[in-house]
């Protein structure tokens, strides 16, 4: 079965926990809306491409810790969008959460797919329960303080902030929970896996930052300039569009260099250079060497 199969029904899985005739209907749509359909789904992709490098003997488990990240990502991008944060109309080319069902509405869902998250992990211990212990400490980490994505959000209520430090706990700390809970998974020292994820998240945030000043709200489906308009930390306000462009390539060809050892590291190196190809816009993509 191939990864977006295996992802695509894990989450279906663990939104069907919520299909209770007594629960509020109204969060029940608003979590499916926010869940499908979803993205690229790179955050649980490279979660399973990990557990593969590393042997993988624990396929349920495996699919739940990249379900769990998934639903992480997009509670982060309910919260994210809305009007205390970036009061973003659309995401996915659709409205926004708030915009569809409501603020309130918005925030429970946001909170609700955390909890689901660990829910979806519970279901799972069975396949490998020693293994859960180092999973939901992996999971927990990347979404609190002080260096998970809510505390990313927190930076932007500071007045000064690091760019680094705002990259790694916005977007780095999800990325390394993908690769230290595909090895977790799979039974693998996680401690050595996080520095890859890091470097990975790391790069898909000036990615991200990239494609805010150059992209247009029809190609990404979600409005663009916002970090510019909420005086927000972007790589190319700080570097330039030339010097943010060579630090993404950099941090690919590093991240490549720091993937451990491994019975799957060249189909790693593989996955983590056809996700990179499609991280700059195609005006400013060079041609690999």
């Amino acid at each position: 079965m191939d990864s977006m199969t295996r992802i695509e029904r894990s989450l279906s899985q663990a939104l069907a926990l919520t299909r209770d005739s007594e629960g509020p209907p109204t969060l029940v749509t608003a979590m499916r809306y926010s869940v499908f359909p979803g993205g690229a789904r790179i955050r649980p992709r490279l979660c399973l491409a990990v557990a593969r490098a590393c042997a993988e003997d624990a396929p349920e488990l495996s699919a739940a810790g990249a379900a769990a990240i998934e639903l992480l990502h997009c509670a982060s991008l309910v919260h994210d969008d809305l009007p205390c944060f970036d009061d973003a109309a659309t995401r996915r080319g659709r409205p926004s959460v708030h915009k569809a069902f409501g603020e309130r509405i918005a925030v429970l869902t946001g909170d609700a797919l955390i909890a689901l998250a660990f829910q979806a992990l519970a279901r799972a211990a069975e396949a490998a329960p020693k293994r859960l212990v180092d999973l939901v400490g992996i999971i927990a980490r990347s979404i609190g303080a002080p260096a998970g994505i809510i505390a990313g959000q927190a930076w932007e209520c500071e007045s000064q902030v690091d760019l680094c430090a705002y990259q790694q706990a916005k977007t780095g700390a999800l990325f390394a929970a993908a690769t230290a809970a595909g090895a977790a998974a799979a039974g693998d020292d996680s401690a050595r896996w996080y520095l890859l994820g890091e470097r990975i998240g790391e790069a898909y945030q000036i990615a991200d930052d990239i494609r805010d000043v150059v992209s247009s709200e029809h190609e990404l489906g979600k409005p663009t300039g916002q970090d510019e308009a909420l005086g927000r930390p972007n790589a190319v306000h700080r570097l330039g569009i030339g010097d943010a462009v060579a630090r993404l390539e950099g941090l690919v060809q590093s991240a490549l260099e720091v993937v451990p050892r491994c019975p799957g590291a060249a189909d790693l190196k593989a996955h983590i250079l056809g996700e990179a190809s499609r991280l700059l816009p195609r005006e400013l993509a060079r041609p690999a060497a």
